[in-house]
């Protein structure tokens, strides 16, 4: 895998993400229709009352857009260096769990868990923690607590995604719904070769992302630091 900077990845270029693209169309022609409308039907009752209170109204409209063109934005990223032996945030956000836990569904033993909270603010794509092969996928139906609670890790919907590093060890990384977020998309398929800078998946509204390393792994963030998708080192592995 040091040969992994002649760069046989399938990066995707995307400035808005696809899950959001359709959305953001129809949202725009829908805000465009009620606002001519109602500046049609104001105009017609009142020309007075219709400039002072349409700019207000379309003011709002467009802020609830932006909101949802900021949510669905997908910025071009490119980890800069060797990515042997590390192990990158797979989201915006911030830490929130950096701790030794039993992990019970896989490995039956402890394990060292880094969690990443996504506010509605964040980037909400996903992406791959480390290099190596994609060992299975796996969707949990479940609760819809929120995602900072510890319970929300089991007990919420999630998607889990097994990957095996160059070296054999195998890195457990969890999608996980929350109080608003409804809906986890998962990229990662069995058996097929995964690199930092590929898209893992993606999470609508706010929601969480655990990763589960080995006991020889050495966290490198602490409580509350913020994190960058694809771009903050949260752990070096042995």
């Amino acid at each position: 895998m040091g040969e992994k900077i002649q760069r046989i990845k399938k990066l995707k270029k995307i400035r808005i993400h696809r899950e959001g693209t359709s959305e953001l169309i129809y949202s725009a022609v829908a805000i465009f229709v009620i606002c001519s409308g109602l500046w049609y039907l104001l105009y017609a009752l009142s020309p007075l009352t219709c400039h002072v209170v349409m700019p207000f109204v379309c003011g709002i409209f467009v802020f609830l857009w932006l909101s949802a063109l900021n949510f669905y934005r997908c910025p071009i990223r490119y980890f800069n260096g060797d990515t042997e032996k590390l192990v990158v945030a797979p989201a915006d956000g911030k830490i929130v769990v950096v701790e030794e836990v039993e992990e019970h569904t896989y490995f039956h033993d402890k394990r060292l868990m880094i969690s990443i909270f996504m506010s509605p603010l964040n980037v909400h794509a996903n992406w791959f923690p480390v290099d190596g092969k994609v060992k299975f996928v796996k969707h949990f139906n479940g609760n819809y607590h929120k995602a900072w609670l510890p319970k929300a890790s089991e007990e919420n919907e999630h998607a889990d995604i097994m990957i095996e590093t160059p070296d054999g060890q195998e890195i457990l990384c969890r999608q996980i719904a929350g109080a608003v977020a409804r809906r986890i998309v998962t990229y990662a398929k069995e058996g097929e070769e995964c690199y930092i800078d590929e898209h893992l998946g993606f999470i609508k509204l706010g929601s969480r992302v655990d990763v589960y390393l080995p006991l020889t792994a050495r966290a490198c963030v602490t409580m509350d630091q913020p994190t960058t998708g694809d771009q903050t080192v949260i752990a070096k592995l042995a």
